[in-house]
């Protein structure tokens, strides 16, 4: 094959439809066939990248091995089709805008008045089509953010539409909608989903394929209906039900032929029925547990689970592979105090403390960590996390009352935690972080040696604070241990306790490498030792 295919996927009648989801489902059915699919979300927002948004405004900001700072459905693409992503996987109208103003700066336009077409729209297209380019894929899927109808996303719309001409029979346009269930009526509304086709009809875009989103099942007759008012064929209004995990859906897409639908259109080859064994594999055993554990994470965001969706999803990629139902309890760090922490925290088997910025819940933090030190519950803190427990071995094992990071206090004494050196200098906050992967070197006697099973791994980073080393000979001499190091420069990685049965602090974040197909050893061994403390013996389940 020697034309790259386009998928383009946008979304109608309401946001949070599940776009991402959907893409990633369609991703995995295509790859599982024999093709070569990467997936793309281009937002319609003017920051330039998520990596300055509050969690509350957009959820987890998702880093890539690249050091990319992306929207939390990167990471989705990532777990559904076990690829890594790049910065050219997503792209904002604020980096759209710099490019051309860039351009328009250099002269490249040469004098002509910038105007959204053909200019925004010819940016636009121009990334669409910038992986298609490299000649490594077979498939493109192009997610577009926001719904039909806002004002953010029309120039996406007009490039879609130009794409359409352009790429004649490259390319196709999935839309998502929403058939809501009126109880009162006790029907099946189609009209939503027929207004969002005909506002997308009139920015010249016709929809190849519908993917519904419903309650209910959807009766062949409504089917027809939309099929017949919304210019697609029959087969191509695909029902996407509610289902109990995002995991069940690449299943429930390949039950309703969407990708033998989609392949059609794109005049392409099913090749073979897709292997999803393993997939299936992991689903059993997700559904199926033997035993069952109660792990509270803590963070100052858990309102808005989102802001930790890759910690959510590495722990159910590691409780399907060690048969365990996990039941997490979201507990807010600015309502831990002294003097309700046995409250809070007392039926626990495990606590996970989150990452994050700023003090705000900084001492709730350091009461949980200091209560399952002394209570020898199993401990996994995950960069603000790892940072919050050096902290309080400082101050209660040191005896250093001060002990602090220079976050967020810069006059301490006993910075514990610092700004990185390279980070001294630096004026403008976006994009500025130590991100992406780097190297750790592991020490071989050490419960992260237990874990990883070598010496030298490459984890993904979003910090600015690392451990002060010089205090590292002291916090060692009590009992915290260094057992991670980065080779180049000396930064501490990992750290664990000498006395407990499982406690570890990493600084980078091992959540944005799971996969369904390979989730992380690091949760694999937190949630093992978990069950290993205590745990509910639930009725023998085997993987046939």
């Amino acid at each position: 094959m020697t034309n790259c295919k386009y998928i383009f996927v946008t979304g109608g009648v309401t946001s949070s439809l599940g776009k991402g989801i959907i893409a990633a489902s369609l991703g995995k059915l295509l790859k599982a066939r024999g093709y070569n699919v990467t997936i793309q979300k281009f937002d319609p927002y003017i920051n330039i990248d998520p990596g300055t948004l509050n969690p509350y405004e957009h959820g987890e900001c998702y880093v890539t091995t690249d050091g990319a700072e992306t929207d939390l459905d990167l990471g989705h693409y990532e777990r559904f089709l076990s690829t890594n992503t790049t910065q050219a996987n997503n792209i904002t109208t604020g980096r759209v805008y710099q490019n051309v103003i860039n351009k328009e700066r250099k002269g490249d336009y040469l004098g002509k008045t910038v105007q959204v077409i053909p200019h925004i729209t010819d940016e636009i297209k121009r990334n669409i089509k910038l992986l298609g380019n490299t000649g490594e894929y077979d498939i493109v899927i192009t997610e577009i953010g926001g719904t039909v109808g806002d004002i953010e996303s029309l120039p996406y719309i007009e490039a879609i539409r130009q794409l359409t001409w352009e790429l004649a029979d490259d390319c196709i346009s999935l839309h998502l909608t929403l058939i809501p269930f009126l109880s009162a009526a006790g029907e099946l509304k189609s009209k939503p989903t027929q207004n969002s086709v005909k506002q997308l009809l009139q920015y010249g875009v016709q929809p190849d394929v519908l993917v519904c989103r419903t309650e209910q099942e959807l009766p062949r007759e409504l089917k027809e209906k939309i099929a017949r008012f919304c210019n697609v064929n029959f087969e191509a209004v695909i029902e996407a039900r509610d289902a109990s995990t995002i995991y069940e859906v690449p299943l429930l897409m390949e039950k309703e032929h969407l990708d033998r639908v989609v392949l059609s259109k794109l005049n392409l080859s099913f090749k073979n029925e897709p292997e999803l064994h393993d997939w299936k594999q992991f689903l059993y055993r997700l559904e199926n547990p033997s035993k069952k554990v109660k792990i509270g994470l803590i963070g100052k965001y858990v309102e808005l689970k989102d802001s930790y969706k890759s910690i959510s999803e590495a722990i159910i990629h590691a409780s399907s592979a060690t048969q365990t139902e996990v039941e997490i309890r979201w507990i807010h760090s600015e309502e831990i105090s002294e003097e309700n922490v046995d409250v809070l925290l007392h039926d626990l088997q495990g606590v996970l403390v989150a990452p994050g910025f700023g003090s705000r819940g900084i001492d709730g933090k350091l009461q949980a960590i200091k209560y399952v030190r002394e209570q020898n519950i199993p401990f996994l803190g995950i960069c603000l996390g790892m940072q919050c427990a050096v902290i309080e071995f400082a101050r209660n094992v040191l005896g250093w009352s001060d002990a602090n990071s220079y976050e967020m206090n810069p006059s301490t004494k006993h910075d514990v935690i610092t700004l990185m050196q390279d980070q001294k200098d630096v004026e403008n906050y976006g994009g500025t972080m130590r991100l992406g992967a780097y190297d750790c070197q592991i020490t071989a006697s050490s419960n992260a040696f237990d874990v990883y099973k070598t010496t030298e791994i490459k984890e993904r980073h979003r910090h600015r604070y690392e451990l002060n080393n010089d205090f590292a000979e002291q916090l060692q001499a009590k009992g915290l241990l260094i057992s991670g190091t980065n080779p180049q420069t000396g930064l501490a990685e990992i750290i664990e306790l000498e006395d407990h049965p499982w406690f570890m602090g990493v600084q980078f974040h091992p959540e944005y490498k799971s996969r369904v197909s390979t989730p992380h050893p690091l949760f694999i061994s937190f949630i093992e030792a978990v069950s290993k403390t205590h745990s509910t013996i639930l009725k023998k389940a085997s993987v046939n």
